[in-house]
C-alpha cells in the first residue's frame, strides 16, 4: 500500500504553477498542481486521457474552443490527443491522474510555458 497527502507541503509559487508527484501505482501517476490566481497551463495534449479534479478553488478548463468554469470537487476526463488549458480564478489545488505510461516530465514542462 502507498499513501500520500494531496494537503501536505503545499508551496504554490510566483512564477508558475507547482507540480508534485503524488503516487505512482502500476498503473497511473497522481500529481498535484496548485495555482496561484491568474496562472496558466498553456494549451498543451497527452497521448493518453487523464482525469482531473479540482480540490479546491476554481479554474476556467479550455477544451475544443470552449471554456468550462469547474468549482471545487469538480471532476472532469479527457481523452488523449486533445488540446486544452487551464487558468486558476482563485488560489486552486487540482489533482491530475496520469496514465503510467505518460511521463510527469511533460507536465512540468507545461506549467514552464
Amino acid at each position: 500500500m502507498k499513501t500520500a497527502s494531496i494537503y501536505q507541503d503545499l508551496e504554490f509559487s510566483e512564477n508558475k504553477p507547482a507540480i508534485k508527484v503524488l503516487l505512482e501505482t502500476d498503473f497511473t501517476k497522481e500529481i498535484r498542481i496548485l495555482l496561484n490566481k491568474g496562472q496558466e497551463m498553456k494549451e498543451h495534449q497527452t497521448p493518453y486521457p487523464i482525469v482531473v479534479e479540482l480540490v479546491s478553488g476554481a479554474i476556467i478548463f479550455g477544451v475544443e474552443g470552449k471554456e468550462y468554469d469547474i468549482e471545487k470537487g469538480g471532476l472532469l476526463t479527457l481523452a488523449g490527443g486533445i488540446p486544452h488549458h487551464l487558468i486558476a480564478k482563485e488560489e486552486s489545488i487540482v489533482r491530475l491522474t496520469l496514465s503510467k505510461s505518460d511521463s510527469s516530465a511533460r507536465v512540468e514542462d507545461v506549467a514552464k510555458k
